[in-house]
């Protein structure tokens, strides 16, 4: 009986001691790197570029530093230098290694644990810059030190020489330049835009400091120059947050002149704050702590929201804007419109996030210091500035009747749909099947499109629901005026997942949500309407990953009884060069065209486009015959086999996911396009117009 339970523990493998392996230096961040700067995505690949940028920022920060350079060179390299102190270079005591080899080397170790090095920092946790050591194919420290300098070397994290000093040099300073290892990374890219705006806006956030940014990558020679140059900025802001408020709402019609500002010391922290009011439906709430963005908020972002509600309740009811009888102002009420950035200041020993990404700020102190700084302070500048109290309560006030409106219009939307039992819109040509993870909506332009769709569609998981012209344009309407709109009702019902403060994404009833519009500018115009709606006010839905755009084809092209279809004008070019290949020759091509075999037929377009088609295709496919080319100008030309060949069936339809990437970019592009303000607008045109592509006049 042992005998057999031996034969069975090997069959299933043993595991002894020396199974156990012990990862030693910085083989763990090797092992797993999207434990330590969140994934080995894009945005991880940028984490390398903040953690080592970061540790310069800190020495400005502690007041050591006042210039910073950040270049991008040639073979994926990035160099960052400072003019501060310069990592020690001497033997460590614990390690029996330099203090420069140990700091990139090992992780947790740094000048941010204990002693006076560094009382505010962003690098709590010790493992920046060796973590991008461990991640990089090569990287190079140098340091100026005493008027010498210094440098070494390392491979995938592990030194190849000990440090030496290489020469003299004035000034002090370190400069890092790293390489991205592409075992970790599978697309080493990095974005010129995206770096350039996190420097602004740690430029914005620690005034008095200059940052250089500069990409060699692509040098352009540029006339009357020797040599060639490339991108080159330089932030420098004694304004701080103050500028930054102005940078945010650049474009905006602000609601009052002033921007309060206030940066106090409160229980052993350094809280400052700036906000101003903008005429918008949406807010804008930066945080930060110790310059990290907080994108997910925390203590301090709860602290003024606390905060920003009571003062403004008691500003109102002292001052008559709302009755003893009436609501006090929701938290809602008094953010629509607000800008505001709130940066705290902690002694590095005693910050807390939430993971090592930092994402969220997890010190409770923060949030009782903020609250306490913003309550007195915008509270006595509201009495100090009656003018711009006046009108900021007049911003909040009517956001706060819009609110009520809102609520009874939705209240009235889900009793109706309660009253009605449920039933869904009778233009709603529903799915059979009842599990969303396979159902699919399909919302469509108009009711051509939607006959087509309804009779080529899966009628066991596609949905279809067709909307009337356009709706309305959500960016400059509020709740109350957006539920009037039949159509939005109509989708708000059909989904099923109620809107606002009643939103509830288990209740979705499809999980493919599918944007189909034809391939012309009203099309395109459709879109973005429901792109708005849903970025405003369904943003679980984007976030979920449950919502698509449908890309139906531009032309159908035959030959021979073949069918192909082109999405696009490039993909049409390459078909036609196909055809091409395989035609007669240009003789035997020009004898087939006079017998009429070949043709150029495009549907629905009238006789100018028509023969401006046909000479197209004269002048580039002369040489191919028997060629028709059908040129689809909306979806309810396509009959119902055409369209679920083409844009319904799953095997073969091609469907783009939508995503947010960067939230506050796309608000303000929504602002932008969708917004009433129309110089922004003709200026963003003028920018892009010439990288649009089919443009259909």
């Amino acid at each position: 009986m042992a005998l057999k339970e031996t034969t069975n523990n090997q069959k299933q493998g043993s595991y002894t001691a020396k199974d156990i392996y012990v990862l030693e230096g910085l083989e763990p961040v090797r092992k797993r790197p999207g434990m330590y700067i969140g994934s080995t995505g894009v945005d991880g690949l940028h984490h390398l570029v903040w953690e080592v940028f970061d540790n310069s920022l800190d020495e400005a920060m502690a007041g050591h530093a006042k210039n910073i350079e950040v270049t991008l060179l040639p073979d994926n390299r990035v160099r960052v230098r400072d003019d501060g102190r310069g990592i020690p270079v001497e033997k460590h005591k614990q390690t029996g290694k330099s203090a420069l080899e140990t700091v990139m080397t090992t992780l947790h170790a740094g000048g941010k644990f204990g002693g006076d090095a560094y009382k505010v920092s962003g690098g709590l946790h010790g493992v920046g810059v060796s973590v991008v050591n461990a991640l990089s194919i090569w990287l190079k420290a140098e340091v100026i030190r005493d008027g010498d300098i210094y440098e070494q070397e390392y491979e995938r994290g592990v030194a190849k020489k000990p440090v030496k000093k290489v020469g003299r040099a004035k000034g002090r300073g370190t400069i890092v330049t790293f390489e991205p290892d592409p075992e970790i990374f599978q697309e080493i890219s990095f974005d010129w835009e995206k770096i350039l705006g996190h420097l602004r806006q740690q430029a914005y956030l620690t005034k008095g400091v200059k940052i250089a940014v500069r990409d060699e990558r692509n040098p352009v020679a540029v006339e009357g120059q020797k040599e060639s140059v490339s991108g080159e900025y330089t932030f420098y802001f004694e304004g701080g947050i103050i500028s930054y408020i102005d940078f945010l709402n650049r474009g905006e019609e602000t609601k009052h002149k002033n921007i309060f500002y206030i940066g106090k010391e409160q229980q052993g922290m350094f809280v400052e704050t700036a906000l101003q009011y903008v005429d918008d439906l949406q807010s804008r709430e930066m945080s930060f702590a110790n310059n990290i963005h907080t994108v997910e908020g925390g203590m301090h972002l709860t602290g003024f929201k606390s905060a920003i509600t009571r003062t403004l309740n008691d500003y109102a009811r002292k001052n008559g804007f709302i009755k003893e009888k009436d609501d006090n102002l929701s938290g809602d009420d008094v953010r629509e419109g607000l800008t505001v950035v709130i940066s705290v200041k902690i002694k590095s020993q005693e910050l807390q996030f939430e993971g090592q990404t930092k994402a969220k700020l997890g010190n409770p102190e923060a949030r009782t210091a903020v609250e306490t700084v913003v309550n007195v302070e915008f509270s006595d500048w509201l009495e100090r500035n009656p003018l711009d109290a006046r009108q900021i309560m007049e911003k909040v006030i009517l956001a706060s009747k819009a609110r009520l409106a809102a609520k009874a219009a939705r209240e009235t939307v889900l009793r109706k749909g309660a009253m009605e039992g449920l039933t869904l819109p009778g233009k709603l040509a529903d799915c059979s099947s009842r599990d969303p993870s396979e159902s699919e909506l399909f919302i469509v332009e108009g009711d051509s499109a939607g006959g087509s769709s309804k009779s080529g569609r899966d009628r066991r998981t596609q949905a279809i629901l067709p909307l009337k012209g356009k709706i309305l344009n959500v960016e400059k309407a509020r709740l109350d005026k957006m539920l009037a709109s039949q159509e939005i009702r109509a989708l708000i019902i059909a989904m099923g997942t109620a809107i606002a403060e009643e939103f509830d994404l288990t209740k979705l009833r499809y999980h493919k949500i599918i944007l189909m519009s034809d391939a012309d500018v009203d099309g395109a115009h459709i879109r973005t309407l429901l792109l708005t709606l849903f970025f405003r006010y369904f943003p679980q839905i984007i976030d979920g990953g449950y919502l698509y755009i449908a890309q139906p084809p531009l032309y159908k092209i035959q030959k021979s009884g073949k069918a192909q279809y082109a999405y696009n004008d490039g993909e049409k070019d390459k078909i036609m060069e196909e055809f091409k290949k395989m035609s007669a020759g240009p003789e035997k091509a020009k004898k087939k065209k006079a017998a009429g075999e070949w043709e150029v037929s495009p549907v629905g377009g009238d006789s100018e486009e028509e023969s401006s088609l046909v000479e197209a295709a004269e002048n580039i496919d002369a040489k191919i015959s028997g060629v028709s080319i059908q040129r689809y100008k909306g979806l309810g030309e396509m009959n119902p086999e055409q369209l679920w060949e083409t844009t319904l069936d799953p095997q073969n339809r091609v469907l783009l996911q939508v995503t947010v990437k960067d939230a506050q970019e796309a608000d303000k592009v929504f602002d932008i396009l969708m917004g009433s303000e129309v110089l922004p607008r003709k200026k963003f045109i003028q920018t892009h117009a010439k990288t649009v592509q089919n443009l259909d006049i």
